[in-house]
């Protein structure tokens, strides 16, 4: 069998990309976190919002070295593997990215060092500030790869000549159509991961007993934040959808499952969608309501995938799957926060064990949540790299060949499960040390006479063989 270097590029860089998303998503919201808790020590004194703030400045410090990593490899591609899209999109991709670097990356390098390393070290106030000037850094960075991103998916600002994008308007092509949307929908889903992972680690020293006023503290700020926030996000999605609709409404089709273009459509729950036949198999729906949030109206007509010939759609099956994954995560994030609403007025909220190990397992929902999106996202935009310019096959590097491409794909699997169990491996022993006093914490020669057991339902691998009493 021939291998096509086209399918593999596509493969690694949807495998690259999505190892290095979830680290950022991750360290927006938790930088924006150990500020607030820099913030509120500053402001008070309460040693429990410094012993929270030490805690977590490690765990983001574990988390930020390996979005660096993956991320700085993964720009590697754009040469090895996509140089004809990097040889035409230069004038525009070059400047932007290199704002990125010099405006957000030098900030976040600079002041993570003070952050780290000068506690004690430095006054109070100069720690404060480089709390707030990293989680700064982290916004701009993706205010910057986000603009990118989103004028692949919407380009404005530039005309194409000569198989080359020339810029007529920087600030059209940095805030294209769909950039506020796509930055307003990333920037809380951050929000959402970091408050969510917090909730669960708090959760989980609170199972445990392990200093109960700071993790109470931190698990009522996270419920509060969770419960605005989750429904915020479906409102910010649903303006994005709009956008996306507008701009890209065979995307929005796929997501659907709509194949011909008509009015009273209904949302589907269920379908299995068939390509080869352009049709759906197995359809369970809600009459009308893709049609009224979509359009708000019923009566509302919704453009179809076949309005675009077969080898123009995206890969049907996949979106469709994918946007249900997301939304249904969306779904249970809000009921996951109405319940402990409810659970803080009856008083439970930190003593009911059942919900505190429910927000425990729910650690790696907004992670599955991000990743969905991405390919909704990413797959839904196919066969497009610039929307409706430029193909996959016509970026390709020309000289690029399936071994080779193989081969590099291979690599970067393999390198990145290295990385990821090691960084896994040092976070959960950052987690199991957590809260606990000097004394009592593992050493780095135990760390490694330990070895982790498997995830399961009453296991965590934060979990460890040690005294009742220690916890």
């Amino acid at each position: 069998m021939e291998l096509d270097p086209l399918v593999l590029s596509r493969i690694q860089f949807a495998f690259v990309v999505s190892f290095h998303a979830i680290f950022p998503v991750f360290t927006i919201g938790l930088a924006s976190y150990i500020a607030l808790l820099h913030g509120l020590f500053f402001k008070t004194n309460n040693p429990a919002w410094d012993r929270l703030s030490l805690f977590w400045t490690k765990v983001f410090a574990v988390v930020f070295g390996m979005g660096v990593v993956s991320g700085i490899v993964m720009s590697f591609q754009f040469g090895t593997n996509w140089s004809n899209f990097s040889q035409a999109a230069s004038n525009f991709l070059g400047p932007v990215l290199s704002y990125e670097v010099v405006t957000a990356f030098f900030l976040e390098a600079a002041f993570l060092g003070v952050l780290l390393f000068g506690r004690g070290k430095v006054p109070q106030g100069v720690h404060l500030f480089a709390a707030i000037m990293v989680a700064v850094g982290t916004f701009i960075s993706s205010f910057w790869i986000l603009s990118a991103n989103s004028w692949m998916h919407t380009p404005a600002g530039v005309e194409l000549i000569d198989n080359r994008f020339h810029v007529t308007s920087w600030l059209q092509a940095i805030f294209n159509p769909s950039f506020p949307y796509r930055f307003a929908h990333m920037a809380m889903a951050s929000f959402l991961t970091g408050g969510f992972v917090v909730a669960g680690v708090s959760a989980w020293f609170l199972l445990r007993g392990r200093d109960l006023e700071a993790n109470r503290r931190a698990l009522s700020m996270c419920l509060w934040l969770l419960l605005f926030l989750a429904p915020a996000q479906a409102v910010v999605g649903d303006f994005h959808g709009l956008n996306t609709l507008e701009h890209q409404p065979t995307k929005v089709a796929a997501m659907e499952g709509h194949w011909e273009t008509s009015a009273n459509v209904p949302l589907l729950l269920f379908a299995i969608p068939d390509q080869e036949a352009q049709k759906n198999h197995f359809e369970l729906g809600i009459p009308n309501l893709a049609s009224i949030i979509l359009t708000h109206s019923p009566e509302g007509e919704i453009p179809g995938i076949t309005e675009v010939a077969p080898n123009e759609q995206p890969p049907v099956l996949i979106v469709f799957w994918a946007f249900r994954v997301m939304v249904g995560i969306g779904l249970l994030m809000i009921a996951t926060a109405l319940v402990g609403l409810l659970m803080r007025r009856k008083g439970r909220v930190y003593q009911h064990s059942a919900y505190l190990k429910a927000l425990v397992c729910m650690i790696p929902m907004p992670f599955v949540a991000v990743l969905a999106g991405w390919v909704v996202t990413e797959s839904g935009r196919a066969p497009w790299l610039v929307y409706g310019i430029m193909t996959h096959a016509e970026g390709l590097t020309p000289s690029l060949t399936g071994p080779m491409a193989l081969f590099t794909l291979v690599g970067y699997v393999l390198v990145y499960a290295v990385v990821f169990y090691a960084g896994i491996y040092y976070l959960t022993r950052v987690v199991r040390n957590g809260m606990l006093p000097e004394d009592k914490r593992e050493t780095t020669s135990e760390n490694f006479k330990r070895p982790m057991r498997p995830f399961s339902a009453a296991h965590t691998p934060f979990d460890e063989d040690v005294d009742p009493a220690r916890s």
